[in-house]
């Protein structure tokens, strides 16, 4: 197999990543430095510090908040926000559990199993409105549904990211058992690519956005959409809620306020991402992305493309999507029992958001079209 350079990146900045974390907890100190302490700013006013566990490395995923720290949306709410890196070795929702961090970005079913294991954590905004995942083939083996799955080598990265194909293999009458050899992938595509499986595993800001950026030996070209197939599980109605911010429950009973606040200044975050794109990739960027501007800039867009339009009001939990993620969890046993309704609430996203100048809905908002080619100089 070919190895993929970004790969290589990414094993490098995860090594380096994991340091990093794992020397800050070591030396974390015992003055309650956290959200119930306060650190003087060089003007001497007092800011209340939280941190923010994100689930992976710096990327467009994440782009609000990186704004919302740098055009000091934070600060204006009286808020020392620290984002914290996530890895492929780091569980936000145990961070949270254990103390490190105020607030971390967790999907949804994750986030619940972790629940069941006796953490005790609360869901207070729904960044994604929509599932970002896909599984992605050739256009030649006509693999357009998930009933046309069968008897194929199929790619997932496990870990609690394949429920929503599962459950669309069991929707088309397909036991994934039995009817469809179920491979772990990279995250690389190169399985795809090298024709070692049918269909990979794709976000679709990320590793579909990997396939786009890749040359086609054939043409010397970017590969085009119209190479392959994508299944969408939104369109199947199996998709599940990803990116949600969560807290600790015992947590957040005492510091609403704090909440509010954070919450508040994210949402404005999240809605300079939407209407000052390279703006917010150049915020990214000074983050510390390992990967290149013109890969953070197509994120972007399709990160904006499942947090835009929010019919119900940025980060407002639907409750029909929220059901539809618990029976999928249940049916692929990923949870045992339904979390019942104190597992998310939208009082405080409603109550931060309300009232401000700045559209929280999105109506009118349309992805636009992005030439990678041309920004890839191709």
């Amino acid at each position: 197999m070919t190895r993929h350079p970004r790969r290589s990146v990414w094993r490098l900045v995860a090594l380096g990543l994991a340091l990093v974390l794992v020397a800050a907890a070591c030396g974390s100190d015992d003055k309650g430095n956290t959200a119930t302490g306060t650190g003087s700013t060089a003007s001497g006013g007092d800011l209340t510090k939280v941190r923010l566990q994100l689930q992976w490395f710096p990327q467009s995923q994440f782009a609000g908040f990186f704004s919302a720290l740098d055009e000091g949306y934070y600060k204006d709410e009286g808020l020392d926000v620290e984002i914290l890196a996530g890895g492929v070795d780091i569980v936000p929702q145990q961070v949270l559990g254990s103390g490190q961090a105020e607030f971390a970005i967790a999907w949804v079913p994750k986030a619940l199993a972790s629940r069941e294991e006796g953490i005790d954590i609360t869901e207070v905004a729904q960044i994604l409105q929509r599932s970002g995942t896909l599984q992605v083939s050739w256009k030649d083996d006509n693999l357009t549904t998930p009933a046309s799955l069968k008897g194929k080598k199929v790619g997932n990265w496990g870990f609690g990211n394949e429920f929503e194909l599962l459950a669309g293999l069991r929707k088309d009458g397909l036991d994934p058992e039995k009817d469809v050899e179920l491979v772990q992938q990279n995250f690389d595509m190169q399985a795809l690519l090298n024709h070692e499986i049918a269909a990979a595993q794709a976000m679709s800001y990320n590793e579909y956005g990997i396939l786009l950026e890749t040359d086609d030996p054939k043409s010397g070209k970017l590969y085009q959409p119209d190479q392959f197939n994508v299944i969408n599980w939104n369109d199947v109605g199996t998709a599940m809620l990803q990116d949600a911010v969560w807290a600790q429950t015992g947590w957040l009973a005492d510091h609403q306020d704090v909440a509010e606040k954070f919450l508040r200044a994210s949402a404005k975050g999240w809605a300079f991402c939407r209407d000052e794109v390279n703006a917010c990739v150049d915020h990214v960027v000074a983050a510390g992305s390992a990967l290149d501007k013109v890969h953070m800039t197509y994120m972007l867009h399709e990160i904006n493309a499942l947090v835009w339009p929010s019919p119900n009001g940025f980060g407002v939990v639907d409750q029909a999507d929220w059901d539809r993620t618990v029976k999928v969890a249940l049916e692929g046993k990923l949870i045992k029992k339904d979390p019942g309704t104190d597992a998310f609430t939208n009082d405080i996203i409603k109550k931060a958001t309300a009232g401000l100048d700045v559209d929280m809905k999105g109506a009118d908002y349309t992805k636009p079209t992005y030439d990678l080619a041309k920004a890839k100089g191709k």
